[in-house]
């Protein structure tokens, strides 16, 4: 694990370096911030009109599941946008910089390059989760107070449970989210072009979410990776539905390996001018 640690220092660097690193945190730390501005100053009812979502009539009255209303508002494209940004870059930026061929002449094999690639796009979805987590609880619970929340089943859960249920939550939404920064990856590599990779990974977003919405395959809706971005909604239930979070696991690995097993194939066998 030394030389995948060795390349995951190194990214981690560059991608402390990039300003577009920084404005997918910023993002992520506006979007809560932004959704409360709106209900703030809104006339509609929580639980009525574009908040009649999983556990919006509490808002207003608990500053505890505001990030969880956000995370159904932007649905699958917000995860994507920041995910693509620096996972679809990470790559193709070092093919059109032609920096790639310094880095594979170093004394680490091509897949400890490309699995310092990937820890360094996983921890930068982490601390842009962290963000949104910390930040949205942090001003709902300003604006609105630490309170008990109702849950999807109709049952009371206090406070402190409802904190920990959300915390949780937003892990389980991650999971997905880290399926789809391997696709993007994937791209990165097989592309060797950032916009390509990033407009490949939104289309590819749209298209599990437009899989969503057909009725004629209503049976496999679970098992698609879109809906794994509901799987949360277990923990808020009475009781709780772990059935929806295994699933969650397992599909959004299955996701997330097949891709980045493609992306080391294909890094492994790619030929770089010199």
């Amino acid at each position: 694990m030394l030389p995948v640690l060795t390349a995951y220092r190194w990214e981690v660097r560059k991608l402390l370096a990039q300003r577009r690193s920084w404005l997918g945190i910023a993002a992520a730390a506006a979007g809560p911030i932004i959704f409360l501005i709106s209900i703030q100053i809104s006339a509609i009812t929580p639980g009525h009109g574009p908040y009649d979502t999983p556990l919006g009539p509490n808002l207003r009255d608990t500053g505890l599941t505001l990030d969880l209303v956000v995370t159904k508002l932007v649905a699958i494209v917000g995860p994507t946008l920041v995910a693509a940004l620096v996972a679809g870059d990470i790559v193709a930026s070092e093919e059109a910089g032609g920096t790639l061929k310094t880095i594979l002449v170093r004394s680490l094999r091509r897949w400890h390059v490309l699995a310092g690639k990937a820890l360094a796009v996983f921890s930068y979805l982490l601390a842009a989760l962290v963000t949104f987590a910390v930040v949205g609880i942090g001003v709902a619970v300003i604006a609105w107070g630490f309170h008990p929340v109702v849950n999807l089943s109709g049952h009371t859960v206090s406070a402190g449970s409802a904190l920990g249920l959300t915390l949780l939550s937003l892990v389980f939404y991650g999971l997905p989210t880290l399926a789809i920064a391997a696709f993007a990856l994937f791209l990165s590599v097989a592309t060797r072009n950032s916009v390509a990779a990033v407009a490949g990974t939104l289309l590819y977003a749209l298209v599990w979410q437009g899989l969503d919405a057909l009725s004629a395959i209503a049976s496999a809706h679970p098992y698609l990776l879109y809906a794994q971005f509901r799987a949360w909604h277990g923990l808020y239930q009475t009781p709780h539905d772990l059935h929806l979070l295994v699933r969650d696991v397992w599909v959004s690995a299955i996701f997330t390996i097949i891709p980045l097993v493609a992306a080391v194939i294909i890094f492994n066998r790619r030929d770089v001018d010199t």
